[in-house]
């Protein structure tokens, strides 16, 4: 196989103080992989800017500037991380071979990179980033992802166990993927769906160098409640199922009354009949606000609007314009 063009897409909010190095960081991979020859002139960098706040798209520039490797993407406001990934891979598959998406904290092991290249030049089209371990997550971080992933597999969706978003996709993956319209993107349960050759590189997540993490408690379950909403509608039928026994509960409680009542032993009960409304009652709002969900999510699907806006575009400078020094670089 030819040595391929290869990009690496970086989403970035407020990453100010990561950001240069991160560049580094990278630079140094692809310099090695130039030098390996494992791929090819024109391999990149792409930071995407989500609307950041501080000046992490100022230092995008900058670097663009200083650094051969690095291209930008900004994006006119904070789409959310998903979209501002879908924005980069879109970006990127124009000119690359292949695209390799990871965040900006690098708490993912760069250093396995290199056996994503080479995966891919065995013939896989998609290389999937797993880790080992939780070790660095909080007891609860670790409960809760596991209960996640284990959840969204009885509801029979089709996840990577331990993978967040460090993988590897070709172009003809990525070509793919972007034959999916939908609105609410759920990426890691939209790779899996696309059925190309996949395998799994295995790595140690480390802790974050510097920052604050963007994905505090209420973005990780609003994240997960958008995976499981975007790819089942178990639990509509749950809903459906458990108002189904309560019915026949509170059918054989009734009759159970009127035979009471019938043989003259009836009593008030009015502790029974309260906790019976309150169970009820409380039933139907959780029926009635996860079909609204649903409903929100058909309502965004059919307005069509774009999934994201790019305010502007930083290109690599063509070889041809590098200096001696840059191109022996590269």
């Amino acid at each position: 196989m030819n040595k391929p063009i290869l990009t690496i897409v970086v989403p970035c909010y407020n990453e100010e103080e990561v950001l240069p190095k991160t560049a580094k960081e990278l630079t140094n991979v692809l310099e090695n992989l130039l030098e390996d020859g494992l791929i090819a002139i024109g391999s990149k960098i792409m930071f995407v800017d989500d609307g950041s706040r501080d000046r992490t798209w100022e230092l995008i520039e900058q670097e663009s500037e200083q650094n051969p490797f690095v291209t930008g993407v900004k994006l006119s406001r904070n789409f959310g991380h998903q979209k501002a990934l879908l924005a980069g891979l879109e970006t990127a598959k124009q000119d690359s071979d292949c695209v390799i998406s990871i965040d900006a904290d690098l708490q993912d092991d760069i250093s396995v990179i290199r056996e994503f290249v080479v995966k891919y030049q065995e013939g896989y089209d998609i290389v999937y980033g797993v880790r080992r371990s939780r070790d660095t997550d909080t007891w609860f971080k670790r409960a809760t992802a596991q209960w996640f992933y284990r959840f969204m597999q009885k509801l029979g969706v089709q996840l990577v166990y331990n993978h967040a978003d460090f993988r590897l996709m070709s172009k003809r993956a990525l070509e793919e993927l972007s034959r999916y319209p939908e609105v609410n993107i759920f990426l890691r349960g939209m790779v899996p769906l696309l059925g190309f050759r996949s395998t799994q590189v295995l790595y140690d997540r480390k802790e974050r160098f510097a920052g604050e993490s963007k994905y505090p408690l209420k973005k990780m379950l609003a994240f997960a409640f958008d995976g499981i909403t975007s790819f089942s509608v178990a639990p509509i039928r749950w809903i459906t199922f458990i108002g189904f026994i309560a019915f026949l509960l509170s059918s054989v409680a009734g009759i159970y009354a009127l035979i009471v009542k019938l043989l003259g032993h009836a009593e008030s009960g009015w502790t029974s009949l309260m906790i019976s409304l309150w169970f009820i009652g409380g039933l139907l709002l959780i029926g009635i606000g996860l079909i609204g969900e649903y409903i929100g999510k058909i309502y965004q699907e059919v307005k069509r609007r774009p999934r994201f806006t790019i305010e502007k575009v930083l290109r690599s400078p063509s070889l041809s314009s590098l200096s001696e020094k840059e191109k022996v670089r590269l």
